[in-house]
């Protein structure tokens, strides 16, 4: 028997207009963390952020707006100044975090590199304070941890340590070399003239030694390359002095940097899609966290993770007016100066030393003649890290710290930073952060 029902369709019509227009507040699910955004950073002190616009001219964006969009949009995984343009004309929740207003990728970077910096660890801050205050998290005990994050920059134009301390000491040696000639042509000429130390030498002397022997061969038989190279040292060698003692100043006790980003150095990434390891510009991020919430964060430009406890700490106590009862790390901060800087700051140390897996397989540290009060050090640590306490928090760490990372890298894919140098990166780290942990507190409310 043959059916006489008819297909029904919903009514259809893109083109009718609506009689009263939609608000966008009810379009929006009252638990999304786009509502959780805008209520915590309307809730935030920002009278230092609003210092920084100069009154006079055209009215300006709101800072609480524009800082909703860049929150949000970092915890979207939408990083690009461009695509937050685009989201603010076609995403629900920008327009309304917008309230329809679209400013253009130029307004918006600005305000990210140039507004935000300075401000951005203050405004961290606050949430952070927040999430203590709502029990959330505990700022008496902390997990490090780093993590090197690709900078924004040339991958092969870099400099060297190295090669500016080989440059040096060619251009000495071949100064000394021309000297040693010009006395055995002109010996009479420069028998009253001072010795000359040629391991420091710098652009001044460079010129006052090129000249003097330009003088005591002007009417001396000398072979054409020498000659040249005297031509080509005076035009040369002293501003190549001057520009490595630039390059020196820059790297400031590092081993390179990148020209396209100064505060960039090169590291080794585990994220090496060539299998090779290939030394990229990079940074160095380090994290306190607890519960997988991020307490506090800093940038470094050395690749080791040992030598930035020390100013990481600082960073806390700046910004905490305290420091943490007891710090919980891998044995990649466990050093004598580590060591006594937590014991000068009676913070409770949990942080393993290199050869502690050896040490808890036999039961025993065994003595060094060599340090004697870095033995006693790792013995008292070691019964810390074997108590009851410090097995659990050595297993929490596993658990705490690190997933935070696999969030940010892998989840978020944030791999690789949008701007260039140190004061930028940290308001880019300053933004994910804080759309890190408002995520979580949206997924706890």
């Amino acid at each position: 028997m043959l059916s006489t029902s008819k297909v029904v369709f919903k009514d259809y019509n893109p083109k009718e207009n609506l009689l009263f227009p939609p608000n966008l507040s009810e379009l929006i699910d009252e638990k999304h963390p786009v509502k959780i955004v805008s209520d915590i950073i309307d809730g935030l002190d920002i009278k230092s952020l609003i210092k920084t616009y100069k009154p006079g001219g055209t009215s300006c964006y709101h800072p609480k707006m524009l800082l909703k969009v860049l929150i949000y949009g970092y915890l979207s995984n939408i990083y690009s100044s461009r695509k937050m343009e685009q989201s603010l004309k076609e995403n629900i929740h920008f327009m309304w975090l917008s309230a329809m207003s679209r400013p253009d990728h130029n307004t918006i970077n600005r305000f990210r590199s140039q507004r935000l910096k300075g401000e951005i660890k203050a405004i961290f801050t606050q949430i952070v304070l927040l999430l203590e205050k709502e029990g959330l998290v505990s700022l008496e005990t902390i997990f490090v941890d780093g993590t090197k994050i690709e900078a924004n920059a040339n991958r092969y134009t870099f400099v060297w340590g190295k090669a500016i301390k080989k440059h040096k000491e060619r251009i000495a040696g071949q100064l000394e070399e021309l000297w040693n000639y010009a006395e055995k042509v002109a010996k009479d000429e420069l028998q009253d003239t001072e010795s000359i130390d040629f391991k420091e030498i710098d652009s001044e002397k460079i010129n006052h030694t090129i000249t003097k022997i330009n003088e005591v061969l002007r009417d001396k038989k000398v072979p054409s390359k020498v000659r040249q190279k005297l031509n080509y040292a005076k035009k040369n060698w002293a501003n190549n002095l001057d520009r490595y003692k630039n390059q020196q100043e820059i790297l400031n006790n590092r081993n390179s940097y990148s020209k396209t980003d100064t505060d960039a150095t090169f590291m080794r990434m585990k994220e090496d899609h060539m299998q090779n390891g290939q030394l990229k510009p990079a940074y160095n991020l380090q994290i306190s966290t607890n519960k997988q919430f991020i307490l506090h964060y800093s940038i470094h430009p050395n690749p080791t993770d040992t030598k930035t406890l020390g100013s990481h700490l600082q960073g806390f106590e700046e910004s905490y007016r305290k420091v943490p009862k007891e710090l919980v790390a891998d044995a990649g901060y466990g050093s004598e100066e580590n060591y006594n800087l937590l014991k000068s700051n009676k913070i409770k140390a949990y942080v393993k030393y290199n050869y502690f897996r050896k040490d808890q397989k036999s039961g025993q540290i065994p003595t060094s003649q060599n340090n004697p009060k870095l033995a006693k050090i790792r013995e008292k640590i070691f019964k810390l890290l074997c108590t009851k306490k410090g097995i659990r928090l050595r297993k929490q760490r596993c658990h705490d710290v690190e997933p935070v990372f696999a969030q940010l890298k892998h989840n978020k894919n944030f791999k690789r930073f949008m701007l260039r140098g140190k004061t930028k990166v940290e308001v880019e780290i300053g933004i994910l952060a804080i759309a890190h942990n408002l995520k979580k507190m949206a997924k706890a409310a």
